[in-house]
Order: structure tokens, then sequence, then C-alpha cells
């Protein structure tokens, strides 16, 4: 393939990519917007591996490695359940920073790359080395952890060393002075000293700035990770001269880093406050006050016959799945008892926050994946002046975005966060397995409402007894 169809192609790639974030922004649009990333993706590779830059001899090494790569990402599509995607989209960040990290070494050793550039391309050349390896090994070890706090094999409770921030500051300043160190190094052995200890430093970092953050703010992590890897992989661009991997990444990156923005404001928190850590304690324990406030009220238990017969009764519901929904595999009951009631003339819908589950839009594929009807499906703004026309809200495992507090408790740690205001309807039903927390560890007065309702037990077994009752 010749320089300029490489180039036509790459053209072609980057207009199916930008197509492709297009599609992704509805739920309605989103498999064509998948679709076009696939085709976009495909012809990049093709354009790589049959362009100028790749000799016949290093065609098998790319096929083989595609087969083994490919091979280990369709098993993982097809054993991962939707409850693990967070934990797999943070393990995939981790995957893009490592290979960063290894093209950025890799660029540096090869004595070709460095022929026949002037000593200032030569200096632009290693500041992209330097900036893509730092960058990488952050992505890399930062995804790690977050890898690990999702899949609760570490946990969400934030670990905040004495005087962190601090050194921080010291691990930055050690990084300008390696990367002085490094640009003024007189050859390759005398530069990998300086480039070795700022991996080591940023590897450090990536983990130290993770475990400071909360379990409540981890979808804002996923995100910011999510930004991560997309300058990663921009900054690979630069160091392979590829401006197809610069256009992608840099589209990747600016993407994340505006739904970072959307997941801040979301949880009424700003990005520095994120990275500073601290808010959530990781959730499953018991619910604790605050301070020496206790909740107000009663908790009324409500069984599966008596949720049948108020939902039999109303004539508007609004459903809020929460990350209980995902795990208990309930979206294809829940989409069950949609269609039932909507047959029976009642205006069901559903109400999603942006930061429900443990990633963005998790609440929305898992109802996509249902086949639950785009248009019932509303973002929390869309609906929550209408909760005090709603006769029943049920909230099937969520917490934190329901809770009164936000708005009651200027004391709480989510207090200005934007919630779902169920409790503004005429009867309002959570479905939790017991009155443990959140995953951001604070308690919710909403349990203790007088028109509130708890409905015990695994979300899916409770909905298909509602769903039997509601038929019978």
């Amino acid at each position: 393939m010749s320089e300029s169809l490489a180039t036509v192609s790459y053209i072609g790639a980057t207009i199916l990519f930008i197509l492709s974030l297009g599609g992704l922004s509805h739920p309605a649009t989103s498999l064509r917007g998948n679709l076009y990333g696939i085709i976009g993706m495909t012809i990049a590779v093709l354009a790589t591996i049959f362009g100028p830059r790749v000799t016949m001899a290093g065609i098998p090494w790319i096929i083989v490695s595609m087969v083994v790569g490919g091979s280990i990402g369709l098993y993982a599509a097809r054993v991962v359940k939707m409850t693990q995607m967070p934990e797999l989209v943070a393990l995939m960040h981790s995957l893009v920073g490592l290979a960063a990290c290894l093209v950025g070494f890799a660029n540096y050793i090869d004595p070709v790359a460095a022929v026949n550039l002037s000593s200032a391309e030569k200096a632009i050349h290693e500041i992209e080395i330097y900036l893509g390896i730092l960058i990488g090994a952050i992505t890399f070890s930062g995804s790690i952890i977050a890898f690990g706090k999702l899949s609760g094999k570490i946990g969400g409770k934030p670990l905040l060393l004495p005087a962190r921030h601090w050194m921080n500051l010291a691990g930055l300043l050690i990084i300008i002075y390696f990367g002085r160190e490094f640009l003024h190094a007189e050859s390759v052995s005398a530069g990998m000293t300086p480039l070795i200890v700022m991996t080591v430093i940023a590897l450090l970092f990536g983990i130290h700035m993770v475990m400071a953050i909360g379990g409540a703010d981890m979808p804002v992590v996923v995100s910011m990770l999510n930004s991560y890897s997309g300058w990663a992989a921009a900054a690979t661009g630069f160091m392979l001269n590829n401006d197809l991997l610069i256009v992608t990444g840099a589209l990747v990156g600016s993407s994340g880093a505006i739904l970072s923005y959307i997941m801040c404001r979301a949880m009424a928190r700003n990005f520095i406050s994120v990275i500073a850590g601290g808010f959530g304690t990781g959730g499953g324990t018991p619910a604790a006050a605050s301070g020496d406030v206790q909740p107000a009220g009663e908790v009324v238990a409500v069984s599966a016959a008596e949720t049948a017969e108020l939902l039999r009764e109303a004539k508007n519901v609004i459903i809020v799945p929460g990350y209980g929904m995902a795990v208990a595999q309930a979206q294809h009951t829940v989409n069950e008892i949609t269609q039932y009631l909507r047959e029976q003339g009642i205006n069901v819908r559903f109400g999603i926050h942006p930061v429900a589950g443990r990633m963005p839009g998790h609440m929305n594929v898992l109802l996509a994946e249902a086949r639950v009807p785009y248009d019932i499906v509303l973002e929390m703004d869309e609906l929550n002046q209408d909760f005090p026309n709603t006769d029943v809200a049920i909230v099937i495992g969520a917490n934190d975005i329901v809770n009164p507090a936000a708005q009651d408790d200027p004391t709480s740690p989510i207090a200005g966060m934007p919630v779902l205001e169920v409790w503004k309807a005429k009867t309002s039903i959570v479905m939790k397995r017991s009155m443990a927390s959140g995953y951001a560890g604070v308690d919710n007065p909403l349990f203790y409402k007088e028109n509130n309702r708890m409905l015990f037990g695994d979300a899916k077994k409770m909905l298909e007894e509602v769903f039997v009752a509601l038929k019978s």
C-alpha cells in the first residue's frame, strides 16, 4: 500500500471514529456508532499492516500477535458478566498505559528512530518519549488499582497517607529533575537511568492517586482513566509519528475529560477534590448515622404481593435502577414487569442518575441488554420534576443516588449532590438485601420516611415474585 493510500485510509478511519462518538451519544444510535467504530478500526489496522512502514518480514509477527490478542478479547467478551464490565474497562485502560510505556522504551532504544534528526527535533522526540511513558505508567498502575477496587479485591475505603499532597509534589519535582537529566543524557545507556526512575515514580503515583480515591468517586475514576488512556495513546502516536493514533488518542482523551467533568458535576464535586480523594468508604456496612443525629421514623417492610397491588393500582410508575440490579441480573425481569404494566395502560419510565452503577452508562447498557425501550429511559434532569405526580417509585439496588440527605443535611458527605427525588412520589419502594449503606457508606433517611416501603431480598427473586403476583 502506498503512502498516499495509507493516508487516505487514516483520514477515512478518523471520520468514522468521529461518527462513532456521535452515535454513542444516544442509546438509539449506539449500535450504529459501534459499527462505525468497528469499520474505522478495521481500516486503520489494515492500512497500518499493509502500509509502507511495515516490511513483509514483520507481517507474520503482527498476525500472530493479533490472533493471540483477539482470542483473549473474544474469550473475555463471552465470559465477562455485565456486572463485571466496570473492572474490565479499567483493565483495558491499564493495557493502553502499558502499551504506551513499552512503545516509549522501545522507541528510545531503537537506533533508527532518532536518525537524521536535528538537535531540536531530537529534544522534541525525547520529550514525547518521556511524557508518553509518564502518562502511560500512571494510567497502567492507576487502572490496575481501579480494577482491584471495582472487583472487590481491594477495599473501596480511601487510603489517605499523612502529608500525601507533599509526597505527590515531591514526586513531581523529582520527575521534572530527572526529565532534565534525561534530555541532557549523552547516550541511550545514560538516559535509561532517569527514564527508569521516572517510570517507577509514575507507577507509584498512579497507585497512590487511585488508592486515595473513595468508593463513591469510582465512576469518575473510570472516566478519568479513560481520558488518561487516550492521552497515552496520543503520546504513542507522537513517538511513532502516526497521525491516526494522535487523532484517535486526542478524541478519547478529550471525550473522557468531558465525561469526567459531567460525572463531577453530577456529584456536586470538582475534579481536584476527586483526585485529592477521601469520599466513600467502600460501602456494604450497616448504616450508622453521622454525628449524633439518628434517622427519624420507622422502617416499614412490604411483601412482593403488596408491591404488586401498589403497582396494579398506579397510573404513573418510575423505576430507578442501581448497582444492586446489576448484581442480581434482574434487568430482564424488570423489563417483563415493565411490558406487563404498559399493556395495562400504566405509564412506566426509568430514571437514570449519571453516576448510577460503577461506571458511566452502566444502567443504560443493562437496560438496553434487556431491550427496555429507549424512549422511556430518561436522565435525572428530565424526570425529577415528575416525582410529585408519580404513584409508585421503585428503587432497585440504588442508595446514594436517591438519598435525601444530599438536600436536607448540609453536614452529609454527599451534601449538594443532585439526586433522584423518589421520596416525593406517593409511595416509594426500595429493594435491598439489607439495611446496609451504599457504596459511599452514607446513611439514607429515605428508608425511614412515612411513604417509603422496604422490599428486602435478592432483587431478581423478589421481582419474579412481584411479576407472578401481578399476573395472578
